[in-house]
């Protein structure tokens, strides 16, 4: 059984048809390669894959369970679609960095608030069980609990920084943590996004075009991140026109044109031996970009 299953993907945005039956598989641990033309698809279906938006029709499984499925309209709710998008994470290409935040302050914020609904969580179940306490031992209790809950607090405060700490380490920039998005170079803004969604551990981390708003001196520093990432075993799916990139790191390549599925292999299926006229010429366009 694959980590993550698409089936039959599609959306449409009046009646421009985006995705016209995306389906793909991805194992655990594998990066997926994306790439195409602009206006085929690729940045609709990675808004799609992290409930930015929802696919018209198709099915969505990870590790087996049904995330989303068109047809399910009761499994479709906010609050159910907010649960399932921490599953994954989504780098954009215009880094997205909150200005008024530091560099720390960027990673840490959703930490912040997830812990902080955890702890709504925790506060409702001793609140449950504290309707079955008899009176005489209830102060008793909640001096109990008012302990454990601050004895919470503090551990994720401590977890929280530790982790950011050890996450601006992991995409060199632990010397940046008090600096704020307009004194950072495109590719550390980048690096800093990255770490940002890997602080809320996604099963599939998502990229973008990660590059496509930097500068080619600044596309290696970032890139190297990506990397980086693949040695820890992370599943990554990364739309790119880094076609090196993709030749070199991804497992599979998928080309998307005109909303569906072209052409899909490993590396060396797709970039020396293409079987479609239209990925032949994507690639050839491509080469001659880049000279």
């Amino acid at each position: 059984m694959s980590f993550l299953e698409v089936v039959d993907y599609k959306k449409k945005f009046g009646d421009n048809e985006v995705l016209k039956g995306i389906s793909f598989s991805l194992e655990k641990g594998q990066v997926l390669a994306i790439i195409g033309s602009s206006g085929g698809g690729k940045t609709t279906l990675l808004r799609c894959l992290n409930f930015l938006e929802r696919a018209d029709e198709g099915k969505l499984l990870l590790d087996g369970e049904v995330l989303f499925d068109a047809a399910d309209k009761k499994q479709n709710k906010e609050k159910s679609v907010r649960e399932k998008r921490l599953h994954f994470g989504l780098v954009f290409q215009s880094f997205n960095l909150f200005p008024q935040y530091t560099v720390y302050g960027n990673i840490v914020l959703a930490q912040k608030l997830l812990a902080k609904r955890e702890l709504k969580r925790i506060k409702a179940e001793y609140a449950a069980q504290l309707k079955n306490v008899p009176s005489e031992k209830k102060a008793e209790m909640k001096k109990e609990i008012k302990a454990k809950l601050a004895d919470y607090k503090n551990g994720q405060k401590e977890r929280i920084a530790e982790k950011t700490l050890s996450l601006l380490s992991r995409v060199g920039l632990s010397e940046k943590k008090d600096s704020y998005p307009y004194q950072l170079s495109g590719g550390q803004q980048q690096r800093v996004a990255i770490a940002r969604a890997l602080a809320l551990n996604p099963d599939i981390l998502c990229f973008d075009e990660p590059t496509s708003a930097l500068d080619p001196e600044l596309t290696g520093e970032v890139l190297k991140v990506i990397k980086g990432l693949k040695s820890s075993d992370s599943t990554m799916i990364v739309v790119t026109h880094e076609m090196d990139f993709a030749r070199n790191v991804a497992d599979h390549v998928i080309f998307i044109a005109d909303g569906h599925i072209e052409e899909e292999g490993t590396p060396e299926q797709i970039f020396e031996n293409p079987r479609s006229e239209k990925t032949r010429a994507f690639l050839k366009k491509s080469t001659e970009d880049n000279f």
